[in-house]
């Protein structure tokens, strides 16, 4: 629960501006869709991902590293990670499974992107089911467990000889096309209102400086009074 009282306070640090820009991206904001970066060992490649995220409105990222630590690129993302969610898995050998249980828990059908045969054509991808979508290694694709446990496949078309696209390209193409239909539909694919609270003033508190400090300082003022 966000003290409403402490909100107001830290809102008097930020310009009308900002926070109009704020609501503004929230209202495009949506965990109906999800990505996850499975072993993305290149750090320009999986910032790039997390940049195309933030753009398209994928307010969560979730990062395997199995055998690689997902870093992200400041000079890349261009910030963006901070107004995202980036949910880690990396404790063990075992983390796509962990991973994929966490996912499921929240609802998400699992969509493995590949140029697999059986795999569905992105125009064709039904966005009306909440899906998170696993980009696998830059070399390898998603690894066999992806490829046992996804509920669904998903592709770009390709008509040229080569045969795969860099995973920032794919992930850029793929989220655009399912937020840009999303939006046309009448699910309710938006954050909800205590979501869209708790993210204002997460983001607040990425924006000003020594936050810490001025909330100490909002309760020692509250206390005295």
């Amino acid at each position: 629960m966000i003290d409403e009282g402490l909100l107001a306070y830290l809102e008097g640090y930020i310009t009308e501006k900002r926070k109009n820009t704020f609501h503004k991206v929230l209202s495009n904001r949506t965990r109906h869709f999800t990505v996850v970066l499975e072993d993305i060992f290149q750090p320009h490649n999986a910032s790039a991902v997390v940049r195309s995220c933030d753009i398209f409105g994928i307010q969560d990222v979730y990062a395997i590293e199995n055998k690689f630590t997902n870093k992200v690129s400041r000079h890349v993302a261009k910030g963006s990670q901070k107004w995202l969610n980036i949910n880690r898995f990396k404790e063990d050998g075992d983390n796509t499974k962990a991973c994929l249980e966490e996912l499921r828990t929240k609802g998400y059908q699992i969509i493995g992107t590949t140029p697999h045969t059986d795999s569905c054509v992105l125009s064709d991808f039904d966005v009306t089911k909440k899906s998170a979508f696993v980009f696998g290694a830059e070399k390898d694709g998603i690894s066999d467990y992806i490829k046992e446990e996804a509920d669904g496949f998903l592709k770009i078309p390709m008509v040229g000889f080569t045969e795969s696209l860099n995973i920032s390209v794919a992930a850029a193409i793929t989220l655009q096309d399912i937020t840009s239909r999303i939006r046309k539909t009448t699910i309710d694919w938006q954050l909800n209102d205590d979501e869209k609270q708790v993210l204002y003033f997460n983001w607040i508190k990425n924006t000003i400086k020594n936050p810490d400090k001025i909330i100490d300082h909002y309760y020692e003022k509250k206390n005295v009074l």
